[in-house]
């Protein structure tokens, strides 16, 4: 096994010029697939209220659906950083409660670092809960939780106002102390330049080549979400119909009698069997 991925080993990637790769993971099974396949950093992103639950958003994802599903990927993961969301509402409150719920995440979710939304309006929490000793990943541009105030799922930083509130909010989050950046919908060249101003790494999600790695929903990328798809995901793998063909064969199966067979059953003894009669 690769040693293992850490908040250090993010910033030896973006020295060295190579590529980080993140990926969204909700459960045991899919997180040790991901990290059987080399991928650097998990992100227990609250998007599971979409994927995962089925809600329209992200904001009604709690601490506990948090810590639940932390605890899960951790189970699975040997080699990959994992990351937690800090939920709607886990940090808006008071720089107390963002700090304990930064804490749970890592003492009850086994997760290594927590990620938070936001910019200038949340750096005193930025900078506790760093203060505390647990990593904190920035999330800059669309930021899902705030999809009410920004009327939909859209791009941000197109005007000369956004970029540059884009651009500064990235230098306070670096100051108080970030290890990454996740930027959101954000235009190619602008992602560009706020990864030329950091010296910590850029993670894209819609946000072009430039950024020093990439995330995105594994159930995007593999084809099992179908409910929206953004201009930004590729789709790797077209798991849908995988699933969907193998759930008709087996209803097939059972209905014809096909399935099980023989090399699926147990004997027993006859001598036992016929006392039971």
């Amino acid at each position: 096994m690769e040693k293992k991925f850490t908040v250090s080993s993010f910033q030896e990637v973006k020295r060295a010029g190579d590529k980080l790769t993140m990926l969204t993971a909700y459960d045991y099974s899919t997180a040790k697939l991901l990290d059987d396949a080399g991928i650097d950093c998990l992100l227990v992103g609250d998007s599971l209220g979409m994927v995962m639950l089925g809600y329209e958003d992200t904001l009604r994802v709690t601490m506990d659906d948090m810590i639940h599903h932390c605890k899960a990927v951790a189970r699975g993961t040997k080699r990959a950083l994992i990351v937690g969301d800090m939920p709607f509402l886990s940090y808006h409150i008071s720089v107390e409660e963002s700090v304990r719920n930064a804490g749970r995440l890592i003492q009850e979710g086994s997760a290594h670092a927590v990620k938070l939304e936001g910019g200038r309006d949340v750096i005193d929490k930025v900078r506790a809960i760093v203060k505390a000793q647990i990593p904190v990943m920035g999330h800059l541009g669309l930021t899902p939780q705030s999809v009410n105030m920004f009327g939909g799922f859209k791009v941000q930083g197109k005007s000369e106002e956004q970029a540059r509130r884009i651009i500064e909010d990235a230098l306070l989050l670096q100051e108080a102390g970030v290890f990454a950046i996740v930027l959101e919908c954000v235009p190619e060249l602008l992602a560009k330049l706020i990864t030329e101003r950091l010296q910590i790494p850029t993670i894209g999600i819609g946000a072009g080549k430039y950024c020093d790695g990439q995330v995105l929903v594994v159930q995007d990328m593999l084809g099992m979400y179908s409910d929206m798809k953004p201009k930004f995901v590729k789709q790797y793998a077209g798991l849908s119909h995988v699933i969907k063909d193998a759930v008709q064969m087996f209803a097939k199966e059972v209905q014809q009698g096909e399935f099980p067979e023989q090399a699926h059953t147990f004997a027993i003894n006859e001598e036992v069997l016929e006392k039971l009669y």
